[in-house]
């Protein structure tokens, strides 16, 4: 090959390769929404009890994450619940968890360590609260729990804090005219079978798997939860405005209802992080939960009510500077 010919073809192949890198950069800047940064590292997700929402949500949004942000490792952790969770963050045991609104505020009103410094991603679903007894028990109300055996949920659950105000709302002292079961929903339902628990409280999305297959195995009922009690309720705490009259449909729990709503409350759920996470980590993973609802959502039902429209409702705590920074590139 003569030198002539060889410059020739050096320069033909540079001409080619500058050309490639241009169409490459054409793509990249077309596949990735402008002034999107990837970021990387490894996060501690703090989610709740096993076969509870919570944890079957954060395995199913690690996965979603784990295509979206491919540079980011992420770790689950199992907890007893939302005030566990919020004191995780605190603590630095975890970057991201959820917890319900009344914890959240209960957290703040407390003055916990971190209280100020604790930031929202993303609005999620309701909580319902649901009381659950034998189909042929005499529990017709909460008042009917006085002397009885009650899973209350664990000491660091949403679960124990909404469990213990109702009981106070219907005019029952949780540690004196009750006797209170600590154990999570993993748990509780055995305990039933058991003949160990007369009743007990869990305050999760709708269906829970749980409380549905325990309904399959053991004739149960839900106890509704009224107005009035409602209206008590609100008057136990300033964090209590957080709850909301709701009603768990017929077909929650179709072998436990007998084709009946039941009237309950309910509470959000929050995506909470810290102020000092990553801006770019955090409109990430908001971005991650908006875009995969559907796909979560038809394995775990609840995921299916995570709205756009809502999600930055994230009081008593305000978005943090990434998630706001997401919502705001959605506007036109």
């Amino acid at each position: 090959m003569s030198p002539v010919f060889s410059r020739l073809v050096r320069r033909r192949l540079l001409q080619v390769s500058a050309a490639l890198l241009v169409v490459a950069g054409v793509l990249v800047w077309w596949l990735v929404p402008f002034g999107v940064k990837t970021p990387s590292g490894h996060i501690t997700f703090s989610t709740g009890v096993p076969t509870g929402v919570y944890q079957k949500y954060g395995v199913l949004l690690k996965n979603a994450l784990a295509k979206d942000l491919p540079d980011v490792s992420i770790t689950l952790k199992d907890s007893e619940g939302s005030q566990q969770n919020l004191a995780r963050l605190a603590s630095g045991e975890a970057d991201f968890t959820v917890a319900t609104a009344d914890a959240v505020a209960q957290y703040q009103r407390d003055r916990k360590p971190g209280f100020e410094h604790l930031r929202g991603s993303a609005r999620l679903y309701d909580d319902y609260v649901q009381l659950v007894v034998r189909k042929g028990s005499a529990i017709q109300s909460v008042a009917d729990l006085r002397g009885l055996r009650v899973g209350v949920g664990q000491p660091g659950s949403g679960v124990r804090l909404i469990a213990d105000r109702v009981l106070a709302a219907a005019g029952i002292t949780p540690d004196v005219d009750v006797k209170p079961v600590s154990a999570g929903i993993d748990t509780m339902p055995g305990l039933m079978e058991r003949g160990k628990l007369d009743a007990f409280f869990w305050s999760g999305g709708l269906p829970t798997q749980a409380v549905q297959s325990l309904s399959e195995r053991l004739p149960i009922r839900l106890v509704p939860l009224d107005a009035k009690l409602m209206n008590s309720l609100h008057d136990v705490g300033e964090s209590t405005r957080f709850y909301r009259s709701a009603v768990i449909p017929a077909d929650a729990y179709s072998l436990a209802q007998d084709g009946n709503s039941v009237e309950t409350l309910a509470v959000a759920n929050i995506l909470v992080t810290m102020d000092t996470a990553d801006p770019d980590l955090v409109e990430g993973i908001t971005r991650t939960v908006i875009g995969s609802r559907d796909r979560i959502g038809g394995q775990v039902h609840p995921a299916q009510l995570v709205d756009l429209r809502t999600a930055i409702y994230t009081d008593p705590i305000p978005l943090h500077e990434g998630a706001r920074r997401y919502y705001r590139s959605l506007k036109p």
